[in-house]
């Protein structure tokens, strides 16, 4: 559809949402009142709400009940993944999440929410190499940063590797699961030498929107991470599910 045959409603929506991307209209900022809108583009109030709702449909807009609209807060995280990145977090004992996070001006939180032995999903178990019915220890964990919700992450670890062990833990572990990995004394005693990532786009749950604060018609990203050691063992594999609306991932590949 030609963009003189557009509805007015979606021209209103349109050049709100081009002045959300360009930063015209920052985050936060509230836009001005119905009644100025509608005498801005000499419509009805009707036809501004519509093109307002199509982009709180959009997860550009929220509506804060007697305050008015604002432009949706988007505290974005640029998450820079390199082997080289993922060394120096290990050794500072400081995860490349809040390390990221923390560089970018942004206060960064983790919070575990429960640690229990079960099954792991089939597509983990697949990737664990293990039976599906082989018992593993679950690591569930919420990311915060500027204690808005930005990510859930599984961790899941084979439990004849890491029974009895810091993992087994309800608790932080210091550097991470892979400074223990990579303990000469830990339970495996072997160097990380391969990430494998599989990304899946997807709908949130009813369950993963309500606790991300995902608004409708936002994607989620699903990330499977499996850990290889330097002897080809799969020691972890982390299942996150991250709004699309509030990261940039970056991935430097080195090709020899």
């Amino acid at each position: 559809m030609a963009e003189k045959d557009l509805p007015t409603y979606r021209k209103i929506a349109d050049e709100l949402r081009t002045l959300i991307l360009l930063g015209k209209l920052r985050s936060g900022e509230k836009l001005k009142s119905e009644n100025e809108l509608k005498d801005q583009y000499s419509t009805t109030r009707v036809t501004v709400r519509k093109a307002l709702a199509l982009l709180k449909a959009d997860g550009l807009l929220i509506s804060e009940q007697g305050r008015g609209v604002f432009v949706r807060p988007r505290p974005n995280v640029q998450m820079l993944t390199t082997g080289a990145n993922f060394r120096k977090r290990r050794d500072t004992g400081v995860s490349n999440f809040n390390a990221e996070a923390a560089a970018q001006g942004l206060r960064p939180e983790q919070r575990i929410l429960s640690v229990e032995s079960g099954l792991a999903p089939a597509d983990v178990a697949d990737r664990l190499g293990g039976p599906q019915d082989a018992e593993v220890i679950i690591r569930r964990r919420a990311f915060f940063v500027n204690e808005e919700p930005m990510q859930l992450v599984d961790g899941y670890y084979p439990s004849t590797l890491f029974a009895g062990t810091e993992v087994a833990e309800p608790r932080r572990i210091r550097g991470g699961v892979s400074r223990l990995i990579e303990d000469p004394s830990g339970p495996v005693g072997q160097r990380i030498t391969q990430f494998v990532e599989d990304l899946e786009i997807r709908m949130p749950t009813p369950a993963e929107a309500a606790v991300l604060k995902i608004p409708p018609g936002v994607p989620l990203a699903r990330v499977l991470r499996t850990a290889h050691t330097s002897a080809g063992q799969v020691v972890e594999v982390l299942d996150s599910r991250v709004p699309c609306d509030r990261h940039v991932f970056r991935y430097v590949i080195d090709v020899p």
